[in-house]
């Protein structure tokens, strides 16, 4: 097959961008890979083993001359970037991310893109609470989804292009726009992530007292808990200061939630418990069947080996 981009900057080496340069590499669908971190020694783990077919020393040394130019770096950090990479950026080109805000990163690298060079926000749904150039896998974004969100007067050949990319790296591909989009991850990764961490936080609190219990008798609940609070920190901060209303409004409706909760334990209401309850397992099980999860006992993590 021919490439689809011929060559390919990843700005930022971490999880998604290491997932995506061997999944390229599975796909066969590109013609070069370039790559570049902001520390050495990620560039350098970078190289040894074979992420990129180069590892340049600069964000604008790896956009220079590509078709593709991808930032992987926290959303923070985009603008920034952005703003570093603009005059090397070749006409037609496209700029993407896979920042988990997009209203945010529409705002901070919008005015940086040139005329002439097109800009298609993305977002990939998928990851791990690992991070750095080794804990990439092929099979990161296989079945989920790509959310793309193009931006008022976007070329639809160019998106068309990025959507036919991401479905090559196995993915599956919606449109969206950033409010939207904003609004619906505040309720499934940016709010749960939150509530992920103040668990642990209390638990953390509770273990100083209890001469570390909490840790020592980890239930599965909890134990899951640390997973997704174990996730890197410096995404997470920059995701909750650049969405701030959306996460906002979310926790609102979440507080209200479980004050209902507590009255209902309070006063006994086992019923309003067990419709709950219900209500909320349907939600696990059409997860499932949406092929977004397994339903293999202990999440398909199964006894180690």
């Amino acid at each position: 097959m021919s490439p689809t981009y011929d060559k390919v900057a990843l700005i930022g080496l971490g999880l998604i961008a290491s997932s995506m340069a061997w999944a390229m590499k599975r796909a066969g669908n590109v013609g070069e890979i370039r790559g570049y971190a902001r520390s050495e020694e990620t560039r350098q783990t970078a190289r040894e083993i074979g992420l990129c077919d180069v590892v340049c020393e600069s964000a604008a040394e790896a956009a220079e001359g590509a078709d593709l130019v991808v930032l992987c770096v926290p959303v923070g950090a985009m603008g920034l970037v952005a703003e570093e990479i603009a005059p090397v950026l070749k006409p037609g080109a496209t700029v993407s991310d896979v920042g988990s805000v997009k209203k945010a990163v529409i705002e901070a690298v919008g005015p940086f893109v040139p005329k002439g060079v097109h800009f298609v926000p993305a977002h990939p749904l998928a990851g791990t609470e690992q991070s750095g150039p080794r804990s990439g896998f092929a099979e990161l974004f296989d079945n989920r989804w790509s959310l793309l969100v193009p931006v008022e007067g976007s070329d639809e050949a160019a998106v068309e292009r990025l959507e036919a990319f991401w479905r090559e790296l196995g993915a599956l591909t919606e449109r969206m726009d950033a409010d939207h989009h904003d609004l619906v991850l505040a309720v499934t990764s940016h709010t749960p992530h939150l509530i992920a961490y103040t668990m642990v936080g209390v638990a953390d609190d509770l273990r100083r007292v209890t001469d570390s219990e909490v840790v020592k008798y980890s239930a599965a609940g909890f134990r899951d808990f640390t997973r997704i609070a174990a996730s890197d920190p410096v995404m997470w901060r920059d995701v909750f200061l650049t969405n701030k209303e959306a996460t906002l409004e979310i926790l609102g409706r979440f507080t209200e939630e479980l004050f209902a909760l507590q009255r209902a334990i309070r006063l006994g209401d086992g019923a309003h418990l067990q419709d709950y309850f219900t209500r909320t397992r349907a939600i696990r099980r059409g997860i499932v069947e949406a092929g977004q999860d397994t339903d293999a006992p202990d999440f398909g993590r199964g006894p180690k080996r």
